[in-house]
């Protein structure tokens, strides 16, 4: 593998990606609406046809990151009194948990 592609780009459904597409080439989406693909032309094809904004792996981490931070201060603001933490997952599922978006060094 050449390595990864990121981008934002809004999931719009059917058809965002293709059968053909996950063929063609790695995809992975994230929180943020990021997305790594792998490097080469039909996965930056597929970047230019759903109107995905480049990042570079910093800016994505970045993004990536943001709403992971967001999403555990949420859980660990919503507690209920008296609620044991078995009781809180079970309310709420596990704690958010942090995200390693795939990279290889160039």
């Amino acid at each position: 593998m050449n390595g990864f592609l990121y981008c934002t780009a809004t999931n719009t459904g059917k058809g965002f990606f293709t059968h053909q597409d996950r063929s063609d080439f790695y995809l992975r989406g994230f929180p943020g609406n990021v997305w790594v693909v792998e490097k080469n032309v039909k996965a930056a094809d597929w970047i230019a046809r759903v109107s995905g904004v480049s990042k570079t792996h910093a800016e994505a981490k970045t993004i990536v990151d943001g709403v992971i931070d967001t999403a555990k201060t949420a859980w660990d603001n919503d507690n209920v009194e008296g609620e044991t933490e078995e009781q809180k997952i079970q309310r709420l599922g596990g704690r958010p948990t942090t995200v390693t978006l795939p990279y290889i060094p160039a």
